[in-house]
């Protein structure tokens, strides 16, 4: 019996030995894995904020881009309506010139018109409209 208690000694003894190396290990591994996940997430807050800053640039440049075809667009009309203004303008001042007659339509027939007692002149000013 004696050698059944000495053999439980050292069984003993080497369990309480290896609990100590094993709970260390643990606290080990999960310091190294806190440490690793605390990493981790300043890792992963930091990527959040440049995508937030990537993603808040995207959408100023595709307003001001907007804003920029649409003023280009703008410019172009109001362009457009300057020129018909103009045209318009031009008719009603050769409609009197010719007349008193109203409209571009109407001088060029007066100007285009064969029983008119002065054609030549009535297609020089159409000429030079």
């Amino acid at each position: 019996m004696r050698v059944s208690v000495d053999a439980a000694h050292r069984r003993l003894a080497m369990a309480s030995a290896s609990v100590p190396s094993v709970s260390f290990r643990i606290s080990r591994h999960t310091e190294d894995l806190a440490i690793t996940l605390h990493a981790l997430s300043q890792r992963l807050v930091a990527l959040e904020q440049r995508l937030d800053c990537l993603d808040s640039e995207l959408h100023q440049e595709r307003a001001n881009g907007a804003d920029a075809e649409d003023l280009a667009r703008l410019d172009k009309a109001e362009s457009l309506l300057r020129d018909c203004r103009q045209l318009l303008a031009n008719e009603s001042a050769d409609g009197l010139a010719a007349g008193g007659s109203p409209g571009l339509a109407s001088f060029k027939a007066g100007a285009l018109d064969p029983g008119s007692t002065e054609p030549k002149e009535n297609v020089r000013e159409w000429d030079a409209a």
